[in-house]
């Protein structure tokens, strides 16, 4: 492996960590030097330093091996997370280590799952910092690199095609050096427009610009210990919902839909199956809690309904009621429409609901292939014909998505966690949705969980927003260098 350019990258990516603690930090001062000043000031010192040491120490190469980029992006995460955890970590209060940890992981990767049990106890800047690691992994540590690094540089060109799958690049065509700014022309417009439309429904520009970041990025941070729902508008709901399901739509084809203005492109079979998907789950979870009398009105079913499942189908994680005394039949619906979550090429983790798609189509095959043996099926996703070698690496992802939510379930029911909790909450985190059910539900937190538990918890983050073919492919390589 290429240490020299590996360095360089990642000291690039810690560099954007280190731009956002800086903004956080002038977040403290404009509040009066607030109480995390310190803990934000060593922190930027401390990324800053080791983000540009490569620069200063390190020469530059345009040389890229397929390990040093897997590297480049596994390393990035990874040590972003442990930088990112330093806030926390420094200004002391409920983040010991691990705490520090789980809610950097947890921000970093999207998932909005926390250990805190009042977020309004936080002083503003380390909110803001909460919010910035959403607003930097929603568009991804390796995306913001990218953008630095010249169109026709090797490094970025190898680098787009392992932080943006095949799959996200399904459905529109333009030339590959511009994918990686139509990402991040469409992910700043919706966090702008989100800024702009909860100023004028009444929320102060902190808490607007925070819960943009979080929203665009499907996150779930809020400043509110009662998440949207401590704003009791209706206005702001409808708002999150409309940003909730945009942000979880394939960037590629809100761009074509606005450059040509058109809604052409918006007519994808995927798009069309994740909308059908949502307006289904709504309905039947909006009855449930009229008939369970759980909502006093049907416009209030409908509301819960439609927000949480938006919020749960895009991972975002935001909330208007608590779900800890919902029916067990709703709550299935909620972590199923997670797992699945929404479109790869948007800012969803999780499954996907392109693979979801695509698996349902190969056993409606397989179904026709068992009554009709001699005839020739295939699968057609819009006007595109799939090979089989197109379609497998979708269905054994799902696969393994499958074997290691199992495997994180058994970790967990082994030290102690009770079958529910164990159960929605490996599910929850490795979609990266954040809440899941009773005392981890849409007003729970995860701070009763022991240490272990949480470790567990995030190594799921990891492999729900990163994906987790890259993942093993770094182990695979340090293992096989070992045994060379």
């Amino acid at each position: 492996m290429n240490i020299k350019v590996i360095s360089r990258n990642v000291g690039s990516a810690l560099l954007v960590s280190a731009l956002f603690m800086f903004l956080s930090i002038l977040v403290s001062m404009a509040n009066g030097n607030d109480s995390a000043l310190a803990a934000l000031s060593i922190s930027f010192v401390l990324t800053f330093i080791v983000g540009i040491f490569p620069f200063i120490f390190v020469t530059r190469t345009s040389k890229i091996s397929l390990k040093d980029g897997y590297m480049i992006v596994v390393l990035s995460w990874l040590l972003s997370f442990v930088f990112g955890m330093l806030p926390y970590a420094l200004w002391g209060g409920p983040f010991s280590v691990v705490n520090a940890w789980f809610e950097s992981v947890s921000g970093f990767t999207t998932t909005g799952a926390t250990i805190l049990a009042n977020v309004e106890n936080l002083p503003d800047s380390l909110l803001f910092w909460r919010s910035s690691t959403h607003f930097i992994g929603g568009l991804g540590v390796v995306v913001f690199l990218l953008l630095l690094i010249p169109n026709n540089s090797a490094i970025r060109f190898r680098l787009t095609n392992m932080e943006i799958s095949s799959l996200s690049r399904n459905g529109y065509r333009v030339r590959q050096n511009k994918t990686v700014f139509i990402f991040a022309y469409v992910y700043i417009g919706i966090c702008i427009a989100a800024f702009i439309c909860y100023v004028l429904a009444g929320m102060t520009p902190f808490d607007a610009i925070n819960h943009a970041m979080s929203v665009c990025a499907t996150g779930g941070f809020s400043t509110k210990n009662e998440s949207i729902g401590s704003f009791n508008s209706t206005t702001i709901n409808f708002i999150t919902i409309f940003f909730m399901y945009l942000a979880s739509v394939h960037f590629g084809l809100i761009f074509l839909a606005v450059i040509h203005r058109s809604i052409k492109p918006l007519n994808n079979p995927v798009l069309k199956y994740y909308t059908y998907s949502i307006i289904i789950a709504t309905v039947i979870v909006a009855l449930r809690l009229r008939f369970s009398r759980i909502s006093f009105s049907w416009g209030e079913a409908f509301m819960d309904g439609a927000f949480h499942v938006v919020s749960y189908a895009s991972t975002t994680g935001f909330a208007v009621a608590d779900n800890a005394n919902w029916p067990l039949f709703v709550n299935v619906i909620l972590m199923f429409m997670g797992v699945q979550c929404g479109m790869a090429g948007s800012t969803t983790g999780g499954l996907k609901a392109d693979r979801v798609y695509v698996l349902f189509k190969a056993i409606g095959r397989q179904v026709k292939s068992a009554f009709r043996p001699a005839a020739v099926s295939e699968i057609k996703i819009g006007n595109t014909y799939l090979r089989d070698e197109s379609i497998y690496p979708h269905i054994l992802y799902a696969a393994m998505f499958g074997l290691f939510l199992i495997f994180s379930l058994i970790v967990c029911l082994a030290l102690g966690v009770d079958t529910g909790n164990a159960l929605a909450g490996t599910a929850s985190c490795l979609g990266n949705v954040g809440p899941a059910l009773k005392e981890i539900g849409t007003f729970g937190n995860y701070g009763m969980e022991s240490s272990w538990v949480k470790f567990v918890f995030t190594i799921d983050m990891f492999l729900g927003r990163v994906e987790i073919y890259p993942v093993l492919a770094v182990f695979a390589m340090l293992f096989g260098d070992r045994r060379k």
